[in-house]
């Protein structure tokens, strides 16, 4: 699955490089897009394969620390990318004579600017956060990865400050850019049903179906793994759950992209030419 997650993202990266036409804005943060479910995925895969191959699962607090650092990372820039990425097709859509002057390369590259820095201090903070508790020798995390949450749980001393921050945190990274997908579709959705011809109707949903489609799977994903995890008290039944955020949907991301895109499959033709 690993293997398929990076060739797969590898292959949509290479092919918007190569093909000119793909040089716009859309495949620009869909480059990134994929780029960042490589490095989400490589935050905790690796290291369950290698955990499995030499039979120990054994993590230094460092080690787990540093893990949790980049997988909030790229977690969260994968949300603000998905929501950039609305925001495109929003003005493509809706703006359509607008779109070259307001999503020129200026705006685009502070766009992508903007999700990494806010992302980095997100991550920091929380990583700074878990340094202040006070931890026991040795602890057993019943998680494949070092998951904030679970963390916390395991925490001597008093986790409050942690909670708060997580809570204040998941609001303006989590519930924010939701509703900002959400007022982009709605809009989008308006502008569509206003479009007389079906042919022209048909051609608007196809542009931004595949996000749309992974906006769900992603958003779907994380409500079901922290609702199942806040019903039931099974840590095992959160961390298969967690294997469908972490694993399965950055692989299904490239055939999502590629299948539902002429141009992305034109690209990738060229490329195995």
């Amino acid at each position: 699955m690993y293997l398929v997650t990076f060739i797969g993202n590898l292959l949509i990266i290479l092919a918007i490089i190569r093909d000119s036409r793909l040089h716009t804005p859309m495949y620009f943060f869909l480059s990134n897009l994929s780029l960042t479910d490589i490095c989400f995925t490589s935050t905790t895969v690796p290291k369950m394969l290698l955990n499995i191959q030499v039979q120990t699962k054994i993590i230094t607090y460092e080690g787990c620390i540093t893990q949790m650092y980049f997988f909030m990372h790229f977690g969260a820039l994968d949300i603000f990318l998905l929501t950039v990425m609305a925001y495109d097709r929003f003005v493509a859509i809706c703006h359509p004579l607008h779109y070259t002057v307001i999503m020129n390369h200026k705006v685009c590259g502070l766009l992508l600017l903007l999700s990494w820095v806010l992302t980095l201090l997100d991550s920091l903070v929380h990583s700074l956060m878990i340094l202040r508790l006070s931890f026991c020798t040795e602890l057993e995390i019943p998680h494949f990865f070092c998951e904030l949450n679970q963390v916390i749980q395991l925490a001597c001393s008093d986790p409050f400050l942690n909670y708060l921050v997580m809570y204040i945190a998941a609001v303006f990274l989590g519930a924010m850019p939701l509703i900002g997908i959400l007022f982009s579709y709605t809009k989008i959705v308006s502008s569509i049903l206003r479009i007389s011809s079906a042919v022209g109707k048909n051609k608007a949903f196809s542009t931004c179906g595949s996000h749309l489609s992974v906006v769900c799977l992603f958003y779907c994903t994380c409500f079901g793994v922290y609702l199942s995890s806040a019903v039931s008290q099974n840590p095992r039944a959160s961390a298969i759950a967690s294997v469908m955020y972490t694993v399965v949907i950055p692989m299904l991301n490239p055939f999502i992209y590629s299948l539902r895109n002429k141009d992305i499959k034109q690209a990738l033709r060229k490329i195995f030419s």
